[in-house]
């Protein structure tokens, strides 16, 4: 999942619970309110900057968003950047025998993170909130509805959000043009799809894909491709026994290791991510500018912990 998305959607699932449904990344079931889940800082102290970048921007954000809640009566805690899960971070084939051996596809992460979910003091919070004040509380979070804010992605496709809310708001605050912003982040992950598309269409991966064919059948696996073994064993109605799906994803890896797959999606995702960049170049650009940017203001809400 990209960063930009954790924060709207905390907001989607708050109105989701409405229906019963809940689906948030990992807090303590006696969190309290002002206490920071996902950090161990307590927002308002000094708190440590990470090294990595994408960690900065994402708990500055989150601070600005529980700042801004705060602001409006309500009780907010940040969220921890969510980890990817097994079809993101292996979108072409598993390729990794060791997390395969632990995980297999990632369907017990995907379940320990729905557990997880029922003790989100976020969303513990949305359902003890009355009836009638819940509506108030999403449209505090993501804005009234969705005007303000507007991409065409490359598909053609037009997308909207409100330009209002505490999650606007902290992106103004980080980035200052939101329009750009909102434009930048809609363009470049549509464009990660799209990425994907390409590689598994190319002929020099369907070529990969047939000696690893093979090597699978003669493992005892005989799927004609990783996103058929990979359908078959995450299945939501027809769940696999973990040591099946197991057994099935390290099959994939030592094939992928053992033949030219691994590499040869390795180099078609370079090279499509470099077309990509180059057919659009404005977005790609102003989403590192924008970055960049930032970051020095991230590293300042970081360090004063609001």
């Amino acid at each position: 999942m990209p960063r930009r998305t954790l924060l709207l959607l905390t907001a989607a699932l708050l109105a989701a619970t409405l229906t019963g449904c809940a689906d948030r990344t990992s807090a303590s079931p006696e969190a309290v309110p002002g206490t920071d889940t996902g950090t161990g800082a307590t927002p308002g102290t000094a708190q440590h900057v990470s090294d990595d970048p994408e960690q900065t921007l994402h708990l500055a954000e989150q601070l600005l968003i529980k700042s801004c809640m705060e602001k409006r009566g309500y009780e907010y805690w940040v969220e921890k950047r969510p980890a990817a899960d097994g079809a993101a971070r292996f979108p072409y084939v598993v390729d990794d025998p060791a997390w395969a051996a632990r995980h297999g596809y990632g369907t017990d992460l995907y379940r320990a993170r729905q557990q997880e979910a029922l003790r989100d003091p976020n969303q513990r919070y949305f359902r003890s909130m009355p009836a009638d004040r819940a509506p108030a509380l999403v449209s505090a979070l993501n804005g009234p509805e969705p005007k303000g804010l507007s991409a065409r992605l490359p598909n053609g496709i037009q997308v909207t959000h409100s330009d209002q809310g505490c999650a606007a708001e902290a992106e103004r605050t980080l980035y200052k043009d939101l329009p750009a912003w909102f434009r930048a982040t809609r363009v470049t992950d549509s464009l990660g799809g799209m990425r994907v598309g390409l590689v598994l269409a190319d002929k020099r991966y369907k070529a990969a894909v047939a000696p690893w064919a093979r090597c699978m059948k003669a493992k005892g696996q005989p799927y004609p491709s990783p996103a058929e073994a990979r359908a078959a064993a995450t299945r939501p109605d027809r769940p696999w026994p973990h040591t099946k799906e197991v057994r099935l994803a390290s099959a994939e890896a030592d094939c992928a290791r053992a033949g030219d797959l691994a590499a040869v999606a390795k180099s078609l995702d370079t090279e499509y991510r470099t077309e990509l960049r180059r057919r659009y170049p404005g977005p790609t650009a102003d989403l590192d500018r924008l970055k960049r940017e930032a970051l020095p203001r991230a590293r300042a809400i970081v360090t004063r912990g609001r």
